[in-house]
Protein backbone atom coordinates (compact mmCIF):
# COMPACT_ATOMS: atom_id res chain seq x y z
CA UNK A 1 0.00 0.00 0.00
CA UNK A 2 2.79 2.75 0.54
CA UNK A 3 4.51 1.77 -2.34
CA UNK A 4 1.35 3.09 -4.17
CA UNK A 5 1.16 5.78 -2.40
CA UNK A 6 5.20 6.71 -3.19
CA UNK A 7 4.48 6.00 -6.94
CA UNK A 8 1.41 8.27 -7.15
CA UNK A 9 3.22 10.94 -5.09
CA UNK A 10 6.02 10.77 -7.64
CA UNK A 11 4.00 10.87 -10.64
CA UNK A 12 2.44 14.01 -9.32
CA UNK A 13 5.61 15.60 -8.84
CA UNK A 14 7.07 14.97 -12.24
CA UNK A 15 3.91 15.67 -14.02
CA UNK A 16 3.76 19.19 -11.75
CA UNK A 17 6.97 19.89 -12.48
CA UNK A 18 6.53 19.32 -16.46
CA UNK A 19 3.39 21.89 -16.25
CA UNK A 20 5.28 24.74 -14.39
CA UNK A 21 7.88 23.83 -16.87
CA UNK A 22 5.46 24.41 -20.15
CA UNK A 23 4.06 27.76 -17.92
CA UNK A 24 7.54 29.35 -17.78
CA UNK A 25 8.47 28.38 -21.39
CA UNK A 26 4.51 30.53 -22.44
CA UNK A 27 5.19 33.40 -19.93
CA UNK A 28 8.88 33.88 -21.62
CA UNK A 29 7.39 33.60 -25.07
CA UNK A 30 4.53 35.89 -24.59
CA UNK A 31 6.86 38.34 -23.11
CA UNK A 32 9.21 38.26 -25.71
CA UNK A 33 6.14 38.88 -28.49
CA UNK A 34 4.93 41.79 -26.20
CA UNK A 35 8.39 43.27 -26.34
CA UNK A 36 8.68 42.91 -30.09
CA UNK A 37 5.34 44.41 -31.02
CA UNK A 38 6.38 47.22 -28.68
CA UNK A 39 9.23 47.80 -30.35
CA UNK A 40 7.22 47.54 -34.03
CA UNK A 41 4.76 50.01 -32.38
CA UNK A 42 7.62 52.88 -31.08
CA UNK A 43 9.23 52.19 -34.53
CA UNK A 44 6.06 52.77 -36.54
CA UNK A 45 5.00 55.84 -33.58
CA UNK A 46 5.92 58.68 -36.14
CA UNK A 47 4.07 57.15 -38.95
CA UNK A 48 1.14 57.25 -36.92
CA UNK A 49 0.45 60.33 -35.32
CA UNK A 50 0.93 61.97 -38.74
Amino acid sequence: MEEKVYKTMGNVGAFNIVIGICVIATGIASGVMLIINGARLIKSKAHVLL
